[in-house]
């Protein structure tokens, strides 16, 4: 048995965690525990939340949104936040975390199955829209743009009844984390070195 805390960047996400991704992870011996932010996530609050929580767990990780993502530096990247995180905590942390930064934010993964998404939503009209946003980012979610009007959550609320702690697990409940897996490549490599934990 694994025991994993996650800071997760708000109520959206924990319930996530919650509904989803812990029942998956249980399955396999490994234990989630989520601890929301409340939003404002930026490095030095990040590292003294994993600091605070790290003694209650054998491990710690994050669910942050790459968008949402306060102080980053220039042009910094996905991967280089992650390395930010990693280089900033306590040095008894170091070995114990596994930080995940969520591109370009998590309904970013509710794109992974239009089906799903118009299915959660109670709308056929999404299909279509959906289908239609991402072909326009090559069937790639997690490339769906970072931008105030552009954000996957910018776009659900403007074309769609989206309610962001409603909805967002809920559909995401709907797809299942396999579906996830296949559709988006960053939140697949951050699951497969959690699963490697437990081996």
């Amino acid at each position: 048995m694994v025991r994993i805390g996650i800071s997760v960047e708000g109520p959206t996400e924990e319930r996530f965690v919650k509904m989803v991704l812990e029942p998956y992870l249980a399955a396999k011996g490994i234990y989630m525990t989520p601890i929301s932010m409340g939003g404002d996530v930026n490095v030095e609050r990040a590292k003294n939340e994993l600091k605070k929580i790290a003694n209650n767990f054998d491990f710690v990780t994050t669910l942050y949104d790459f968008y949402g993502f306060k102080k980053r530096l220039g042009n910094e990247t996905k991967e280089e936040l992650e390395q930010r995180l990693i280089d900033s905590v306590h040095a008894g942390v170091k070995p114990r975390l596994i930080p995940y930064v969520q591109m370009y934010e998590f309904e970013g993964l509710l794109f992974s199955c239009p089906e799903s998404m118009a299915r959660g939503l109670n709308d056929s009209d999404v299909l279509q829209w959906c289908q239609d946003v991402l072909s326009e980012f090559n069937g790639n979610p997690e490339a769906i743009n970072n931008s105030v009007e552009t954000a996957p959550s910018k776009r659900l609320l403007k074309h769609t009844k989206y309610r962001k702690t409603t909805h967002g697990p809920n559909i995401a409940e709907e797809m299942g984390i396999p579906k996830i897996r296949e559709m988006c490549l960053g939140f697949h490599e951050w699951l497969c070195k959690i699963e490697s934990l437990a081996k």
